[in-house]
């Protein structure tokens, strides 16, 4: 089964193996809001996959070397 290429360059597997991604919804118009929530924004999120969905979306993504 193939990877699906634009779910995998979302995220981000850290060394450990946690997957983490951007929070939605920040890339523009955010002049209006708060401080507290852009910055709330500006963190990432680890997210939980299930074993199937981390097979099917993200088999072929390395860990990153950072």
């Amino acid at each position: 089964m193939k990877t699906n290429k634009s779910f995998t360059k979302r995220l981000k597997i850290t060394r450990r193996g946690k997957v983490v991604a951007r929070k939605p919804g920040q890339n523009h118009f955010n002049a209006k809001e708060s401080r507290g929530s852009q910055m709330a924004r500006r963190r990432s999120q680890n997210i939980v996959l299930t074993k199937k969905v981390s097979q099917r979306y993200i088999t072929t993504a390395s860990p990153s070397r950072n």
